[in-house]
Order: structure tokens, then C-alpha cells, then sequence
């Protein structure tokens, strides 16, 4: 087995390299239950905080009620209790919060750094925001849902969450 060079090397470390699927798994192997959509809605119901992380391109399927849009690029700014970008909810770490995007793949790996900072009941909707629609769920149609203000961002734009 050849080990990396260069800037692969710095970033990976020697040998460490995984795929995707190796990250995938380990991430989802970090995670609490993933519930399913009807799961996830007794649990919002119950609580629990849904986060949705898709972009603006794939909101225009529609929003799930009640969810907190923050974009994947500011997560862990919004949604670490110690940071001077949270979220206002987001005040402590044992808040249940459910990740959703779009599929079920980028919220497995967003959650597991969510875990990371210390939030250990972060989990992720299995089969995403696709599975929700799916199954029935309550969707508010883009057009009708309200944006969010805007509040400044960790790379100092502002950001919509």
C-alpha cells in the first residue's frame, strides 16, 4: 500500500485515507437512532429540533414545519452553545436535534460533527427530507413560507438560518 504525499498527506495524515462509504459508515456508526419521517415528527412534536441543511435549490420541494433552516455551511457556528453565531434556541447540549437534507447521506455526516461538538443527541432524518415527502408529512410550499431574517455569519456575510 503506497502512503500519500503532499497536501493529501497534511490533510489525511499517512494511510488514513477513507472513502466516502468508509466515512459514511463511521459517521452513522457515531449516531444515535436515525428515526424515520414519522418518527422524526413525534419526536418534533415531542421537542425535538429538525434542522434542515439543504440549499436553497433543493428547498424549493418545500419546507417541513416548524424545521430551523441553517445552511451546511454555518452548522456547527449555529448550532455549537458556545459560539457567538448560534442559533437562540440552540442554548445547551443535550437538546435532541434531527439533521435533515435532502437524501439522508449529508445529514448522517453533519450530525456526526454535531456529535463531535458535544451535542449528544444529534442525530439525522434516515432517507431525508425525500422520505418525509414520501411518507405524507406536513410540507409548507416554498412560496408560502416565510424567509427567515438574516443574522451575521461566522465567515462574516450575512446568512440566512
Amino acid at each position: 500500500m503506497s502512503q500519500l504525499t503532499g497536501p493529501e498527506a497534511t490533510i489525511a495524515g499517512p494511510g488514513s485515507a477513507k472513502t466516502v462509504d468508509e466515512l459514511l459508515a463511521q459517521a452513522r456508526g457515531m449516531l444515535p437512532h436515525r428515526p424515520s419521517p414519522d418518527e422524526a415528527l413525534r419526536a418534533q412534536t415531542s421537542g425535538a429540533l429538525l434542522v434542515d441543511i439543504r440549499g436553497d435549490d433543493q428547498r424549493r420541494d418545500g419546507l417541513i414545519p416548524g424545521a430551523l433552516v441553517i445552511p451546511r455551511n454555518c452548522l456547527e457556528w449555529r448550532c455549537d452553545p458556545t459560539s457567538q453565531w448560534r442559533h437562540p434556541v440552540i442554548t445547551r447540549r443535550d437538546l435532541r436535534i434531527i439533521v435533515v437534507c435532502h437524501e439522508g447521506y449529508q445529514s448522517s455526516l453533519a450530525a456526526a460533527t454535531l456529535q463531535q461538538l458535544g451535542l449528544i443527541h444529534a442525530t439525522d432524518l434516515d432517507g431525508g427530507f425525500t422520505a418525509w415527502a414520501a411518507a405524507g408529512l406536513p410540507v409548507i410550499a416554498p412560496a408560502t413560507a416565510s424567509q427567515p431574517p438574516r443574522q451575521p455569519s461566522p465567515e462574516g456575510t450575512s446568512s440566512r438560518i
